[in-house]
């Protein structure tokens, strides 16, 4: 029976199990913490899928075409194609398996408008979405467990793959956290689902168990990554001593409304400037749009108003905005508007993939936010969780496909080639133990590596900042090698995570245009002649290498 290694325990990394355990085969299951502890469960405002129940003739060809367009043209759109088409069967089947969708007056999961889309095609669970879906899965994924299907390995982290010389991967190295033990796993596959990179930029409104740190050591032994240069900025989000806390995209899609104050009166932007949509146009025009009034104004926020809503909404279908206003501002949004300002939400960018979720290393595949080809230069708001379970479901079904790696290497070659790669994490692991001299604390060089992103790579970006933003990365790489850290994975983190950030700067250095959420002050234009591409960023020896791949177009 094949072995089939997953890394990440969030919605891709359940379902890619769950999926592998259908195909036949025994799922390894390794993560930092438990599922019900992973970001797939922040995501509050719902998941896509075209079920037509609002008799808007909605269908699955125009939410191919929203999410194309809501992409800026640079998805992958045979993967968007896939995922569009297989989404009302998706929500279907989490339906059957005991997610706890809103149902209508009929009895059908319930749907709702979201940012970019024409029609309501947003199944959602109240404002607890993710939460409902992982609590479904993670049940199903006991079951799993109890039948001797999957085993899990909760506490550890990913270090690096074992590969053949001929470079293809037969296994993984991992660390556990709370007792340095580093052991190894052999596999016949691959599926990285270890999330976004939030690590990076600090204060985000992702969970820190997704610091990037899978990505950035993956990217060192020569998986590819695309479009890191992409960030989503949440247009409404508050912020906390912690963390950005996310005001979910379902209180626009309610009603909510956003204005600023200007001479003395309530200027609802959006409705001005885009009559359609309104506040419900895709997030990266809505969070530049915030940027530009609050600019003007000289004011840190916008204010978004959801007072005019039946109570009822508000404490069902919003309740988690609810709790977050009441618990982090003591404000009541049932009374008063909630202050709010863009930042950093989702990443883009990431492992470069097919539509079949395959990388460039043979038997490695990557599902969910650490990978790159569903969302272009910006992602839809309900997409997320439909492209995490979509790709953790193809992922699974491509991987049963490699034949068993035991036919062509034994387990004795496998054990041998493993051994190399397990000693040198051990001795790394050991000259980290032997070193006295540690002369920085690295929490300091975490934030300074958060300040420069932050600075370099908002939502308007300049070559000089970015230039400068390189020469500062290229210091603290220096410095971060040196730190000194609570643990052996923080401290081989910290210059990987450099490393990565050095990857998101070159991309939007070398994409000199402004498309979706990258905005270059230099070139505001958008330019598809030349960039209506996919980056594609490479490391050769140890230079990063930034290049761009033409996009097979579908019709649209």
């Amino acid at each position: 029976m094949k072995t089939i290694i997953i890394i990440g325990s969030g919605l891709a990394g359940l379902t890619a199990a769950v999926k592998t355990t259908e195909y036949d085969a025994n799922a390894i299951l390794i993560s930092p913490a438990q599922s019900e502890r992973t970001q797939s469960v922040m995501a509050m405002g719902g998941i896509n899928a075209a079920l037509n129940t609002k008799g808007q003739d909605d269908s699955t060809q125009q939410h191919y075409i929203d999410t194309i367009k809501g992409g800026n043209h640079i998805n992958n759109p045979k993967a968007v194609k896939k995922l569009t088409t297989d989404a009302p069967d998706i929500v279907r089947w989490l339906g059957n398996i005991g997610t706890s969708f809103t149902r209508d007056e009929n009895g059908n999961i319930d749907v709702r408008y979201f940012g970019g889309q024409k029609k309501m095609r947003t199944a959602y669970a109240g404002a607890k979405t993710g939460k409902q879906i992982v609590t479904a899965l993670t049940t199903l994924c006991r079951r799993k467990e109890a039948e001797g299907k999957i085993t899990r390995y909760i506490g550890w982290r990913f270090l690096s793959l074992i590969l053949t010389e001929e470079n293809e991967c037969i296994g993984v190295i991992v660390i556990n956290e709370d007792t340095d033990e580093i052991k190894e796993f052999y596999g016949d596959s691959v599926i990285i689902a270890s999330g976004g990179l939030n690590k990076i930029f600090g204060k985000t409104s992702g969970s820190t168990h997704n610091d990037g740190c899978t990505t950035a050591k993956l990217f060192t032994q020569g998986i590819e990554l695309s479009n890191m240069e992409m960030i989503q900025y949440h247009p409404t989000t508050i912020d906390t001593p912690v963390k950005k806390m996310l005001i979910t995209e379902a209180a626009r899609g309610e009603g909510g409304r956003l204005y600023i104050e200007r001479d003395g009166r309530q200027w609802y932007f959006m409705e001005e400037w885009y009559p359609e949509f309104g506040a419900l146009m895709p997030r990266d025009v809505v969070s530049r749009s915030i940027y530009k009034v609050c600019h003007e104004l000289g004011e840190n926020h916008v204010y978004l108003d959801i007072t005019h809503l039946p109570s009822e909404t508000v404490e069902v279908k919003l309740d988690e905005v609810y709790d977050v206003c009441m618990q982090y501002r003591g404000i009541n949004p049932k009374n008063e508007p909630i202050p709010v300002y863009p930042g950093v939400h989702y990443f883009m960018g990431g492992i470069s993939t097919d539509e079949n979720h395959k990388t460039n290393i043979k038997r490695v595949y990557a599902a969910g936010e650490c990978s790159s080809q569903y969302h272009g230069a910006n992602r839809l708001g309900g997409n997320s969780l439909l492209g995490a379970i979509h790709g953790g479901w193809i992922a699974a079904q491509e991987a049963i496909n490699e034949t068993k790696i035991s036919d062509k290497i034994s387990q004795e070659q496998q054990e041998k080639i493993g051994k190399v790669v397990l000693d040198k994490e051990q001795e790394k692991y050991n000259m980290w133990q032997r070193l006295n001299n540690n002369e920085y604390k690295s929490y300091k060089i975490e934030e300074i590596l958060a300040n420069i992103m932050n600075k370099s790579m908002g939502i308007y970006r300049n070559k000089e900042e970015l230039e400068e933003a390189l020469i500062q990365l290229d210091n603290i790489y220096e410095i971060s090698k040196k730190s000194d850290s609570g643990n052996y994975y923080e401290y081989q983190r910290l210059p990987l995570l450099i490393q990565l950030a050095k990857t998101m700067i070159l991309g939007a250095l070398n994409r000199k245009e402004s498309r979706g959420s990258h905005q270059r002050i230099e070139y505001p234009e958008t330019d598809d002649e030349n960039y209506k591409k996919t980056t594609i960023i490479k490391l050769e020896k140890t230079q990063i290498k930034v290049s761009f791949k033409e996009i097979d177009d579908m019709e649209v």
